[in-house]
């Protein structure tokens, strides 16, 4: 009688666990299926930047030379005539002899794009940098061009998202024997409601951990998230932490004001010291001419493209040669004597902290430019993937709804949650904090409000 009682109690217990992951993944669906449909469509978009970028500006990277190509520092003079009251942000190494020359001039927190033919000085565009159709995809992506609080709500988003894959892995996992069909492949031959399940668990299987993998990946450029991870960082240290990356709208813009104050004198032909930002006349050409050495000293090392190369600012003393590559792990950064262009210090990506070196390396797989076409392949699959999973959710959800209520799972019982489970859900709220608000106030204002309205109750299935 006894062992009876006890298998009843487990078996009870093993249902309401199950009952609880259930209702968990399908409101963390309910909330997430948007955003995920949305990163996956313009994450896709974005797996494909180089080849987007190469065939938008194909026009400029097949010119028609005649004669010798004009000093850097003339490129420079010209690009900031075309751009009043700016200052020289970044030279681009040209990727090919017939492309034209790339400079990137600022003024406060603005950066303009400027296209400079390289014999003649004619400029052929002038695009602020946020206009560049990729740059559009990349915050869409990010932020829903809402800047700090886009990327917050995109950062609940993929948190809720993580959610949604480990219930998931819970639930899809085989409970009375395992067996291949309908959960390592799906059955197409038992009926309607059969194959959408089996898609829906089956495809969630096979992309739920290179999901997991981009959703961690781009945590540290939220504005929330990777926030926390920079003041973590600082801790003990007595400068401050430099990391290759941003952490949300308004990081980006302060460092690009930054990289917009320039610390040297801009000597006019008269001989009158004016500061680098106030005074874009051509007499600042003699002031950058130390880039037509840098340029020299820089081409041969064969530098992943782009390379940038930057003059002294706020945040670097010396001028600078990067490598900004979207395969980090091949970016090195170089510093400059400004005196006789000649490289002083040189720090490859090996070189970074090992935390930099992770985040770097999972960045550059979440872009799709880690290891060639193969990490563009394996970003479309999962974000297809994603979509197959949202459109084949939304089909069973809407067949199976029943009539006046959201069709959430029911409580079967008021069973307390599991000490493991809970410790879980805690580390969980603590890893991802706005996960762990979210979490509170969404029970609080169950317990509060939503299961003291009868109607509201019975509409979201919850219990007394």
């Amino acid at each position: 009688m006894n062992n009876r009682k006890t298998e009843s109690d487990e078996k009870s217990k093993n249902q309401n666990l199950y009952s609880t992951f259930w209702r968990w993944h399908f409101y963390a669906g309910l909330f997430c299926i948007p955003f995920a449909i949305w990163l996956s469509a313009t994450g896709t978009i974005y797996l494909f930047k180089p080849q987007i970028e190469n065939f938008l500006d194909q026009s400029y990277d097949t010119l028609k030379l005649t004669g010798e190509r004009a000093n850097p520092s003339d490129h420079v003079s010209a690009a900031l005539s075309a751009v009043p009251g700016s200052v020289l942000h970044a030279y681009e190494l040209p990727e090919s002899e017939n492309a034209a020359v790339r400079v990137l001039v600022g003024k406060g927190t603005d950066v303009d794009r400027v296209y400079v033919h390289p014999q003649t000085l004619e400029i052929l565009k002038v695009i602020p940098e946020e206009d560049q159709l990729m740059r559009i995809i990349f915050h869409l992506h990010g932020d829903l061009l809402l800047g700090d609080k886009g990327s917050m709500i995109m950062e609940l988003a993929a948190s809720w998202l993580i959610v949604l894959v480990i219930t998931g892995l819970y639930l899809w996992w085989p409970r009375g024997g395992f067996g291949s069909a309908g959960t390592l492949y799906p059955r197409l031959n038992k009926g309607s409601r059969t194959f959408w399940r089996d898609i829906h668990s089956v495809t969630g299987l096979w992309i739920s951990f290179f999901l997991l993998f981009l959703l961690l990946s781009g945590l540290p450029w939220a504005k929330s998230w990777g926030g926390m991870l920079k003041q973590v960082r600082q801790m003990g240290q007595t400068t401050v932490v430099k990391q290759d990356w941003s952490t949300g709208r308004s990081s980006e813009l302060a460092e690009r004001k930054d990289a917009n104050t320039q610390q040297f004198s801009v000597m006019k032909t008269g001989g009158h010291a004016e500061h680098g930002g106030h005074n874009p006349d051509m007499e600042m050409v003699s002031d950058y001419k130390i880039i037509d050495t840098i340029v020299t000293n820089v081409f041969p090392l064969n530098l992943a493209y782009p390379v940038l190369i930057s003059p002294p600012n706020k945040a670097n003393t010396s001028w600078t040669a990067k490598s900004d590559a979207q395969n980090r792990p091949l970016r090195v950064n170089l510093k400059l004597d400004a005196k006789t262009g000649e490289i002083t210090e040189r720090k490859d990506f090996s070189q970074k902290p090992l935390l930099d070196r992770i985040i770097g390396t999972g960045v550059a797989a979440h872009e799709g430019q880690l290891f060639g076409w193969f990490n563009q392949f394996l970003g479309v699959f999962t974000t297809l993937g994603v979509m197959t999973v949202a459109v084949s959710s939304f089909v069973m959800w809407w067949g199976r709804r029943p009539e006046g209520t959201i069709g959430a799972p029911r409580k079967i019982n008021a069973r307390p949650v599991p000490i493991a489970l809970g410790l879980t859900i805690i580390i969980f709220g603590a890893f991802l904090p706005l996960l762990g608000m979210s979490l509170i106030t969404i029970l609080l204002l169950e317990f509060l409000i939503l299961r003291r309205i009868k109607p509201v109750r019975h509409f979201l299935g919850l219990s007394q």
